[in-house]
């Protein structure tokens, strides 16, 4: 479903601003695969998303979406295969515009320009029943403005929307990282609704090692621009949050050592 291959990505060239953001990465998700990634800050995990959902062209390498090449198909021309959904809950809805009207939005997302009906009554009703799936008591409150409602609310009527047509890939970058605990929890029973439902193959961000083993049948770990562990669900049973977290502790052990060799290199011939 989605192939990475060799995708090496730099921000601000030859500057001394200069990024090494995506090191040759290759990767390969499979149809219907929910993966969830982790790793430290700087390690490449939203660039990865942001590569995928087609904000940039690759340096080197290419990408594939569905068997299609999309290594220089922009964002909107992929409209069509990926949805996401970000970490902030005001991003992907238009805050003045009433529920049912970003739900009709987000109905027509990735599909030919031509005249459509309106917001009719079997529009209305058929949003009234997806609205209502959510169990958030928003189903008899179709006209109030997206922006009025909190913060979980509106996180659960964005993934709502991501999935309304079915995408056949699905972002999710740190989706649940800015609620409180009670709507972080029923964003998540959405999200595994919405993707076994739906088959969806679905790359998910987190910093919650916890969401990482328990969410999803594989876990990747990211660091400084490349794959370092690929956990299929055999493996993930037997893992542990602890595990999880030695393995960051390595990591950044390995990084400090590098640091002081490097200190040491700069003193001797400096």
């Amino acid at each position: 479903m989605i192939e990475l291959t060799g995708f090496d990505k730099r921000f601000n060239p030859g500057s001394v601003n200069e990024v090494h953001a995506l090191r040759g990465l290759d990767l390969s998700v499979a149809e219907g695969e929910f993966v969830t990634i982790i790793g430290t800050n700087g390690s490449g995990k939203s660039t990865l998303l942001n590569a995928v959902a087609g904000e940039f062209a690759p340096d080197l390498g290419r990408v594939s979406i569905a068997g299609r090449d999309v290594t220089q198909a922009q964002e909107h021309q992929r409209a069509d295969l990926v949805a996401r959904v970000f970490q902030n809950p005001f991003l992907g809805t238009v805050p003045g515009m009433s529920i049912a009207e970003n739900l009709h939005l987000a109905s027509l997302r990735g599909r030919p320009l031509r005249p459509r009906l309106g917001l009719d009554r079997a529009r209305r009703q058929e949003f009234r029943a997806r609205v209502q799936s959510l169990e958030m008591g928003l189903e008899d409150r179709l006209d109030n403005a997206i922006g009025s409602l909190s913060g979980g609310q509106r996180q659960a009527l964005t993934l709502l929307m991501a999935v309304m047509n079915t995408p056949r890939v699905l972002l999710l970058d740190e989706h649940t990282a800015a609620l409180d605990p009670k709507s972080a929890a029923q964003v998540l029973k959405l999200t595994s609704q919405f993707v076994a439902e739906r088959g969806l193959t679905t790359l998910m961000v987190t910093h919650s090692m916890r969401q990482a083993l328990e969410l999803g049948n594989r876990t990747i770990m990211m660091h400084q621009g490349r794959v370092i562990e690929d956990i299929d669900q055999a493996r993930k049973r037997r893992l542990t949050v602890e595990d999880l977290l030695d393995r960051f502790a390595e990591l950044r052990r390995a990084e400090q050592l590098t640091d002081d060799l490097l200190e040491e290199l700069r003193r001797a011939y400096v």
